[in-house]
């Protein structure tokens, strides 16, 4: 692992400081790179998650694809919790905060937004960066491809009735402009680009040349990743400084719903008796969240000021932070599931 891996968690830091610090100096240049999306994703963003998804679809082996069907509990474990664990556990946590715990502190209305917000975040399962957690921990990329795969064909179908029945309202109109983008720009794009490069490269005789490549990428991976997460902060500068007390109160409940998924999924994939490389991208799927979606709907129900806004905003801000220390952990305990082979 290079200096850069060995201490990613510090980078990221730094760059998250750095993106306030620039976001509060330099607020219209942040404004005019947020300004530039396209179906509510961001492209700047979206080009920095693209170089950091590129190099773990160069990984896929559509050969090997055909065996995932003989290892079924994977794809039954992330399904299980993205669909019938994590909206309904989301929205209970959202509920014991806002209309318990801090009821004294938030007025009711506020508190009913942020918890619409927190219900859009659970209903709305990883489809990017979970590549790169995957990545971080070496992860089965073939594997992961069908379980994102997967998930984002369940939740074409699944997340508008979901997310009516937990936010009780008629209707949830699913913004499928940026849905069929984002899956364009995350998972079609880089595989069309990660297989051309793989046939180009590689040979069943030597895989020196595409070994040498991969191992490029990887400086250029990370930059994406600090890249982004300097872009994030940068947009959100001004949102954190002037709120940071409901940044705060809404990231509690968030944080114990990462972790607690976390805990839940990983501890099922060693009773399961999952390998590693399987284990730890179905515990992180189901702990990540597709927030350019939850985003995206938030405003379109409650508008660009509401509390359903903050709080997915709040979403995508503790993401990236909370995951390396998720990362952290399932590498130091991989030896778990070392003797664990059939899936």
């Amino acid at each position: 692992m290079g200096v850069f891996e060995r201490y990613l968690s510090l980078w990221v830091s730094l760059c998250m400081a750095t993106g306030v610090l620039l976001g509060s100096v330099f607020p219209s240049l942040f404004q005019s790179f947020a300004a530039l999306e396209l179906a509510q994703v961001n492209i700047p963003i979206a080009i920095f998650i693209w170089v950091m998804i590129y190099p773990m679809m160069v990984q896929v082996d559509f050969s090997s694809i055909r065996e995932i069907k003989d290892k079924p509990k994977g794809l039954l474990l992330t399904v299980t919790v993205n669909w019938f664990i994590k909206p309904f556990s989301m929205a209970i946590l959202g509920w014991l905060f806002f209309k318990v715990l801090f009821a004294s502190w938030v007025d009711p209305q506020t508190a009913s937004e942020y918890i619409a917000g927190m219900i859009l975040l659970g209903v709305a399962p990883c489809t990017a960066m979970v590549f790169v957690w995957s990545h971080l921990t070496k992860g089965d990329p073939n594997y992961t491809l069908i379980q994102v795969s997967l998930n984002d064909l369940i939740m074409v179908v699944a997340f508008a009735p979901i997310a009516a029945f937990l936010l009780g309202v008629s209707d949830v109109s699913v913004p499928w402009d940026t849905l069929i983008l984002s899956v364009i720009l995350y998972v079609i794009i880089p595989l069309v680009a990660g297989v051309l490069t793989r046939r180009a490269l590689d040979s069943k005789q030597d895989h020196s040349r595409l070994n040498a490549f991969t191992q490029s990428l990887k400086p250029l991976s990370i930059a994406g990743l600090l890249a982004t997460v300097i872009l994030l902060f940068g947009f959100q500068a001004t949102t954190l400084l002037a709120n940071p007390f409901a940044i705060g109160l809404i990231a509690i409940p968030l944080l114990i719903q990462t972790y607690g998924i976390f805990a839940l999924t990983y501890g099922a994939a060693k009773y399961l008796k999952l390998p590693y490389n399987i284990a730890a991208p179905a515990s992180l799927i189901g702990t990540s969240n597709f927030f350019e979606l939850a985003v995206a709907v938030a405003i379109s129900l409650f508008g660009v000021q509401s509390g359903a806004a903050l709080a997915t905003v709040v979403g995508v801000l503790v993401e990236v932070p909370v995951m390396l220390t998720l990362v952290h952990f399932a590498n130091r305990t991989q030896h778990w599931f070392k003797n664990h082979q059939a899936a």
